[in-house]
């Protein structure tokens, strides 16, 4: 048999033909970075995932021009810790953030740890952060030196202070107190007493915050980022950590057909996001990744106030009391909605089963960002980038999922998945909306659900059945080589200690901390230079 000759004009085009089948997954430049991440936002509010869902259009042309990830979760089921372990690739375990942190509190996230946002700035970027912090307001864990040039926002979920227009809230809470009223009897579950702030970097710039203009406000600040840092040449990452879908804003929206008040919410988050993408696309499509991503999920007390759970009812913890959403381990509490968009690179109308998570954003990012990541310590997230580019659909072989409040010691590892079982070693609900909770129960044996069979979670395998027996040995090695990496690494400790003087009040002397004057002219976005009122 004859040999096959190739000219050497031959060769070099099968190699560029090679390098042209691989150029999306190969990265010759610094990106830019958007990170949205949306609060309590349901995997069912997003109408590409949900069809029920019709008030999200930007996000489902979002994901019809990118890759919407179906097996996404969060790495804790509440606020603090999942935002830790976004800006660390390390699980609250590891990062010493296991529960929220209060309007009180002194600490936050351990200086030790280093953030995504002091990776990237290393590596040349401009980063800004906007919207909720809640990773400690006090000193040295403020936004300004965890990492991010530029902070506008909440330093933590806005509902933790008094507004004069509150939002919508079970229960409602009352507007905040001005001079000349009488004493007032504190509202169970509401901050009656201390007022919202609105910072700018380290500035109170209004006290008590305007509810109603905020998702404008949030808008205005990422599209001046965003200009500010393309005209300075520099690369950027910007993290918008949105208000919504915690409890509603007072909706500027009419209320839209069959949702109500949080149909509108929805609709109003959807907006902004679509703005973010219009401004990005504007100074430089095809260079800039958007990822979008949730919190953890609904938060089922607010009944009407809460967001759909799609699929992901967690029937077995249902039937027994309690919310199977927000707070617990089931798949209603951290399997959350995630989209990426990145034309040229990531593909369109694609959707990925690939078992991902939140804690994937850091390696990935530094990763694409061509830098390296913190020696000297262990990481739970990895470097997905191939599974974006549509270059595998190969994730996590195990997922942990940390208690998040509704049973067991909070941050501790109760639960996980292998492949497409998932596994309790404790079970508990969190409060309902009618007010029930599921007791914490401990399973020894543990309870496996087979999710491709039942992703409903609602009848877990028998333990005497041949694939119950099959699959147990290999996660007890799973579980247990987890926990051995856990105790072997570098582990961080949260300060959780708590002083009144660490509230942020722009006036002390004033009742409710409120700011004269704050309201107008010092967020006028047609103003170039503000008037600070007083820097922390």
């Amino acid at each position: 048999m004859g040999t096959l000759s190739l000219s050497p004009w031959a060769v070099l085009g099968l190699a560029l033909a090679l390098v042209g089948l691989w150029a999306p997954c190969v990265v010759s430049m610094q990106p830019n970075f958007i990170v949205i991440l949306a609060d309590d936002v349901g995997w069912g509010d997003l109408g590409a995932n949900w069809a029920e869902t019709k008030e999200t259009p930007h996000l489902d042309q979002l994901a019809a021009e990118g890759t919407r990830f179906v097996d996404f979760h969060s790495a804790a089921s509440t606020c603090s810790p999942s935002r830790a372990s976004l800006l660390t690739g390390r699980l609250g375990v590891r990062n010493g953030v296991t529960h929220n942190f209060a309007i009180t509190s002194l600490g936050g996230l351990p200086l030790n740890e280093t953030t995504l946002a002091e990776v990237l700035r290393e590596a040349g970027y401009s980063t800004g952060a906007i919207g909720k912090w809640h990773l400690g307001h006090h000193g040295r864990h403020h936004p300004n030196s965890r990492g991010f040039d530029y902070y506008f926002g909440i330093p933590y979920s806005h509902d933790m202070g008094c507004t004069d227009t509150p939002g919508y809230n079970l229960p409602p809470c009352p507007p905040c107190p001005r001079h000349g009223t009488g004493a007032r009897e504190a509202r169970k579950d509401c901050y009656t007493e201390i007022a919202l702030p609105l910072f700018e970097n380290v500035t109170i710039i209004q006290q008590p915050v305007e509810l109603g203009s905020l998702a404008t406000r949030y808008a205005d600040e990422a599209s001046r980022f965003i200009q500010r840092a393309s005209d300075s040449g520099r690369p950027y990452f910007l993290y918008v950590a949105l208000a919504h879908m915690h409890v509603p804003l007072t909706p500027p929206l009419p209320p839209a057909p069959g949702r109500g008040i949080y149909g509108a919410s929805l609709r109003e988050m959807d907006a902004l996001v679509g703005r973010i993408k219009e401004v990005a696309d504007s100074h430089g499509k095809g260079n800039t990744l958007l990822w979008f991503a949730g919190d953890n999920g609904p938060w089922a007390q607010k009944c009407e106030l809460a967001g759909r759970l799609g699929p992901f009812v967690g029937a077995w913890q249902r039937q027994r009391g309690g919310s199977s959403a927000k707070q617990t381990t089931w798949e209603g509490g951290h399997r959350v909605p995630a989209l990426v968009y990145w034309p040229g690179r990531v593909p369109a109308r694609r959707t990925s089963h690939a078992l991902l998570s939140v804690l994937d954003i850091f390696p990935t990012l530094v990763a694409l960002a061509g830098a390296a990541l913190p020696p000297n310590r262990r990481f739970d997230g990895l470097d997905v980038s191939p599974v974006l580019f549509g270059c595998s659909d190969v994730g996590h072989k195990v997922l942990l999922h940390p208690n998040s409040g509704a049973a067991g010691k909070v941050g501790e590892i109760e639960a996980l998945r292998l492949a497409q079982y998932k596994v309790f070693y404790t079970t508990g609900g969190a409060m309902a909306c009618d007010g029930s909770t599921g007791p914490a129960v401990q399973h020894q044996p543990p309870l496996i659900f087979n999710l491709d069979r039942d992703i409903q979670e609602q009848e877990p395998l028998d333990v005497a059945s041949r694939e119950y027996q099959a699959v147990l040995p290999a996660i007890s090695r799973a579980y247990a080589q987890a926990l051995q990496d856990i105790a072997a690494d570098n582990v961080s400790v949260a300060d959780y200690s708590q002083d009144p003087a660490a509230i942020p009040c722009c006036n002390v002397q004033h009742v409710g901390c409120r700011c004269r004057g704050a309201h107008g002219a010092t967020l006028d976005p047609h103003v170039g230079k503000r008037t600070p009122r007083l820097c922390l």
